[in-house]
């Protein structure tokens, strides 16, 4: 069972810059499709971004395309989440989740069998 730490989150005022980082326990991370989430305060979860097995397909959330930009380490065992032009709307705690599914629904969190516990991302105005 993988298991997911996010690093990387922190206070920066807007139009600033955060990269943020999902580290696997296992090897066989490059087997998993990877997607970030965020949930603000008394929010549902929502889709940000997601990267596929090897890179080759990503998907962002309108809210955040040309701003943020999701990427596979070279080692294959980190995803990070390089994100520019932060604004307020950007606040929320951030979570990368894993899946070995092949579902098209990407975006759904159901999907998503492993979860981070989050890292805190806020954004003053």
């Amino acid at each position: 069972q993988v298991q997911l730490v996010e690093s990387g989150g922190g206070l920066v005022q807007a139009g600033g810059s955060l990269r943020l980082s999902c580290t696997a326990s296992e090897r066989t991370f490059g087997t998993y499709r990877i997607t970030w989430f965020r949930q603000a305060l008394e929010k549902e979860r929502e889709f940000v971004a997601y990267i596929s097995r090897n890179g080759g397909v990503i998907w962002y959330a309108d809210s955040v395309k040309g701003r943020f930009t999701i990427s596979r380490g070279n080692a294959q065992d980190t995803v990070y989440l390089l994100m520019n032009s932060l604004q307020p709307e950007d606040t929320a705690v951030y979570y990368c989740a894993a899946t070995t599914s092949y579902s098209v629904a990407y975006s759904d969190p159901r999907l998503y069998s492993y979860w981070g516990r989050g890292t805190q991302v806020t954004v003053s105005s």
